[in-house]
């Protein structure tokens, strides 16, 4: 990891910032409805840490054809029970494993220590722009309840966030890359191809980060600068 002074950039970076993991509470959710969905299943040959690898098996290749989602988790459920379970599921077991994911639908939204006023401080000196990943209705509706809108210039949801798709997102908001930062909590998803594309980057660890997010830091190309912070709030350190 490089090192940076305590003295702030000048104002005028673009910061784009992660939401899942990285402003709110999420991927704890899904690990409660699993958990009660292993339970539920009681598989009789299978353990409880083999039928979970069977999910996240599930869960690659519904998110490949289906994208990012509850709607795709919600599918992923299914076919586990059925291909585990070597029947097709009745209507009441249907019901009861919607169940488990309709509970991440409707929880709070928990924002992590000190996002709003960390963000709100931010957004005086700098332009923020939320890059998150998934069905469009779902991250949008968890931005407006989360209440930090207002800090955001731009959302932008997207299918995959690859080098590609960072390559493209800085061309359409004029970012400039030796001015621009990307913020968040996946390796995978944040910090690797945001490096690739020739931006910064920011890694914000996070406990329960999703296991298929999880991937080696890469280091950063010459010129381009990582930095590794334990806390939300540390932004202001150097932003």
């Amino acid at each position: 990891m490089s090192s940076h002074n305590q003295s702030r950039r000048s104002p005028g970076d673009t910061l784009l910032i992660d939401a899942d993991d990285t402003l709110w509470e999420n991927n704890i959710y899904f690990e409660r409805a699993i958990a009660s969905f292993i339970s539920y299943l009681d598989h009789k040959v299978h353990t409880p840490a083999e039928v979970r690898e069977h999910l996240n098996h599930c869960e690659h290749a519904t998110i490949a054809a289906h994208g990012y989602g509850l709607r795709s988790f919600r599918r992923s459920l299914v076919n586990c029970f059925e291909q585990l379970s070597g029947c097709s599921v009745t209507d009441e077991e249907h019901q009861r494993i919607l169940g488990f994911a309709d509970c991440i639908a409707h929880h709070e939204i928990e924002l992590l220590p000190d996002v709003a006023g960390t963000l709100a401080d931010l957004s005086v000196r700098h332009r923020l722009i939320l890059v998150t990943k998934g069905d469009p209705a779902e991250q949008t509706g968890k931005l407006e309840r989360s209440g930090l809108a207002s800090s955001f210039t731009a959302v932008e949801v997207l299918p995959e966030k690859h080098h590609d798709a960072y390559l493209a997102l800085s061309a359409h908001h004029r970012c400039d890359a030796a001015r621009t930062w990307m913020i968040g909590n996946s390796p995978r998803s944040d910090i690797n191809p945001a490096l690739r594309a020739g931006l910064h980057a920011i890694f914000i660890p996070h406990n329960f980060t999703w296991i298929l997010e999880h991937e080696a830091v890469e280091q950063p190309p010459a010129g381009q600068n990582l930095l590794e912070l334990q806390a939300f709030r540390q932004l202001l350190d150097h932003f």
